[in-house]
Order: structure tokens, then C-alpha cells, then sequence
């Protein structure tokens, strides 16, 4: 038997632990109360750190529209003013166990999502999903945006927490590792197609919804808002993909990838052998299929911490198990495949539990090396969804798009000087 060295080791401790991780729902709260660390004055988002004076349109967009719905200023004009004096804390999600789709803004009295890794107890957040279109996390902040939201903490929140907080007293906990597995088994790959996934969420669900919420006339208006949502398990899945990564913690000489997110300007990543250091370079710019009357010129730099799937395993690198995605993102099911087929390059092995049966049920690439990448100038796809450039406009299209390799070249160079001795 070949031995293993060093780094092959890391990796192989590395890659256990996060096939091992068993995320959980366990329960909903206020951002405020339950994500750690969080200050009254402070905007959690995606991607590395990044200052207000540069940040994108549609990052700008939606710290607009949650400064309007939190109260702190009564016009966008006033908004804007108020982020730019240094009145908001800003962070970026990662640096609080947490995740959030495009722009991936949380603010204080935002509902999230409480996942729990049982192995370990630790934790992690994140939104509930708005839907498609102009939405807080695409940067818009109309009326109608801030009106969305504010039903969403008033009426859909508490209906689903109750229905949660059921279903966790009779069953210990919802299960999103084993609704992940039988998701890409009916044509999901859980980054931009999540119609089974949704399904699956809400068929688990809403049995301890009528049992806790039964006479609440609400019930109805709730379950028609989820059902009529296809990317409503997006945010769950990417904080199970958080916490499961997060399970694997610092592996002394481990290479694999345990963070991929871009915040519109920029794009990072994080390495399980380098401890809580990011690797940042310019964001790509998506070269997507577009929504009817939007051209490349309206498109945003990437942007979104929804890249946690395919650090996960999932999402992009699992494009062959969702062949109807190409509707979505352009290509053909032959190009899904052959995306697939060409991450496996790039990974230490293929999850077990995440198996696509169009390549005979073999396991999803999983555990991105970094040595891998910059050795074969592969870089990672992603499925994305695409934001206009422009605060408050929205989304614009959907497609594929491959991470830069200059990240990637940063981090092996700081990584071999930290480890060559």
C-alpha cells in the first residue's frame, strides 16, 4: 500500500470529518438573539470583508433596503447617508457562523434558520428565502421589498418556527443531510435548482405546522408562500453546508478548500490548514443567461456566500444529478455532466452519501484541494444566479461561472511557506 504523506494525511482527516457531519434544522430565531456576537448597529454579509465605500451596486442595494427595514432611516437617500457616516457595523456572515444568498445581508431582527451539526453541537444561521426577482438579496429595496419582509417576520416566521419546534419535540430534529441525498436523486443540485429539495421540506413540515398552527388563518398563506417558492430550502442547505464545513475546524497541513464567497467586489476563499485567513482577488464577472430585457452590461461582478455548496460538494459540482438545470443556467445535460466529470479533478474524494444516479450513483466531488487546482488550472464552477450592477434593480439572469485562479495561486504560495519546513 502506497503511504500516505503528510498533507495527503491532513487531507484525509479533513475530508472525514466533513463526510461525518449530520446537519440538523433544530429550531428559528431573531438574527439578534441568536447569531453570536451580534451588535445592535451591524449588517452581516456575503463574501470577505469589505468596506462600505467598496462595495457593489447590488451590496449597496441591500444594506439600503435593510437600513429601511430595520427602522434606521425613513428614505433610501437617508439610508445610504446613514451606512456611509460609520453607523453600521459591517461584517461578513462567515465571520458569524452564518451564510446568505447573493448580497447574503442579515440584519438585526431578520428571521434565520438555526441548523445544528450533531457530532459536534456547533451552529449555524441563516435567512429565510425571499423568492426571485427584486429582493433584498439581489439588491433591491422597494416598498414592495421592505413590505415582503416585514410579512415574512410577522406572519411567516412564527408559523414556520412553531411547525419547526413541533417537529423537533417529536423527532429530535429535521434531517437536511438525508433531504440533500434524496434531492439529487430527483433532479436537484441544491444551488440553483432546489424544487425537490423544497418539496421534500415542505412534506416534512407541514404535518407539525397544522398540528401547532392548525386554527391560525395564516396556516394557508404560509404553506401557498413556500410551495410557490422553489429556492426556499436554498438558504437551510447553505447552512447546512456551513456547519458541516465548519465541523471540520483547523487540520494542521490540510489543503482542502472549507470556504468559497465572493461580496460583488471580491472573491475569497479559506483553507483548512491556514487558520481563519482569507485569499481574495476580484470577483469574476458571470457570463449568465439572461431574464428578457437585461444585457451583459447590467450584470454584477459575482457575488453570494451560496458557494458554500460547492465547497460542500454540491451545487455546481453536482450538475450532471440536475440535467433540467441547463433551462436555467444555458448549456445542455451533456455540458452538466462533463462539469462534473471535470471537478472530480480538482477534489480529495467523492462523498458517499451524495451520489448522482446519471454516472451510475458515484459519489459527488467533494473536498476541494487547493494543491489540485493550482496544479491543473482547473478552478471550481458554480450555478449562479446574477445581480444587476445597479442598487435596486435586481436579478438578471442565472448561468455558469468559474472561479478565479488568482485566490487560489495566494493561497498555495502561503501555504507552501508555512509548510515547507
Amino acid at each position: 500500500m502506497r503511504k500516505l504523506n503528510s498533507i495527503e494525511m491532513a487531507n484525509s482527516i479533513a475530508f472525514e470529518r466533513l463526510l461525518k457531519a449530520e446537519p440538523h434544522i433544530v429550531d428559528l430565531g431573531m438574527a439578534k438573539d441568536v447569531i453570536p456576537d451580534f451588535k445592535e448597529k451591524m449588517i452581516l454579509h456575503a463574501g470577505p470583508p469589505i468596506t462600505w465605500d467598496r462595495m457593489s451596486g447590488p451590496m449597496i442595494g441591500a444594506v439600503t433596503g435593510a437600513i429601511l427595514y430595520e427602522g434606521w432611516a425613513e428614505t433610501p437617500e437617508k439610508a445610504r447617508e446613514f451606512a456611509s457616516k460609520g453607523n453600521i457595523s459591517f461584517e461578513p456572515c462567515h465571520h458569524h457562523n452564518a451564510v446568505g444568498p447573493m448580497a447574503g445581508i442579515i440584519s438585526p431582527n431578520l428571521p434565520v434558520w438555526i441548523i445544528e451539526e450533531k457530532n459536534s453541537g456547533k451552529r449555524s444561521y441563516a435567512t429565510l428565502n425571499e423568492g426571485l426577482g427584486k429582493v433584498l438579496r439581489m439588491g433591491a429595496f422597494s416598498e414592495e421589498v421592505i413590505e415582503r419582509l416585514n410579512w415574512m417576520r410577522e406572519v411567516l416566521y412564527p408559523v414556520l418556527r412553531s411547525g419547526v419546534r413541533k417537529f423537533v419535540n417529536d423527532y429530535g430534529g429535521l434531517n437536511l443531510k438525508s433531504l440533500i441525498s434524496q434531492s439529487l436523486h430527483m433532479g436537484d443540485e441544491l444551488h440553483n435548482r432546489n424544487r425537490a429539495a423544497t418539496s421534500l421540506l415542505i412534506r416534512t413540515l407541514v404535518p407539525s405546522m397544522i398540528d401547532a398552527e392548525g386554527s391560525n388563518p395564516d396556516l394557508s398563506r404560509v404553506v401557498k408562500f413556500v410551495a410557490g417558492n422553489d429556492h426556499f430550502f436554498l438558504n437551510p442547505g447553505m447552512a447546512a453546508a456551513k456547519v458541516s464545513l465548519d465541523s471540520v475546524g483547523y487540520v494542521e497541513g490540510s489543503s482542502m478548500l472549507t470556504i468559497m464567497a465572493r461580496n460583488g467586489t471580491d472573491f475569497g476563499i479559506q483553507i483548512a490548514g491556514m487558520k481563519n485567513k482569507w485569499f481574495t482577488c476580484q470577483a469574476a464577472l458571470p457570463d449568465v443567461l439572461l431574464f428578457p430585457g437585461f444585457t451583459r452590461e447590467d450584470v454584477n461582478r459575482d457575488i453570494g456566500d451560496s458557494a458554500i455548496m460547492e465547497t460542500y460538494g454540491i451545487g455546481g459540482f453536482a450538475l450532471a444529478a440536475a440535467p433540467a438545470i441547463v433551462q436555467f443556467v444555458g448549456g445542455t445535460p451533456q455540458d452538466a455532466v462533463n462539469y462534473t466529470k471535470e471537478m472530480y479533478e480538482i477534489c480529495i474524494g467523492e462523498n458517499k452519501h451524495f451520489t448522482i444516479p446519471a454516472l451510475n450513483f458515484r459519489g459527488t466531488p467533494t473536498g476541494i484541494d487547493l494543491i489540485r487546482v493550482v496544479e491543473t488550472g482547473i478552478t471550481p464552477i458554480l450555478d449562479t444566479g446574477a445581480a444587476h450592477r445597479e442598487a435596486g434593480k435586481g436579478q438578471v439572469g442565472a448561468g455558469i461561472v468559474r472561479m478565479p485562479s488568482e485566490a487560489f495561486v495566494k493561497a498555495a504560495e502561503a501555504f507552501v511557506e508555512k509548510y515547507s519546513k
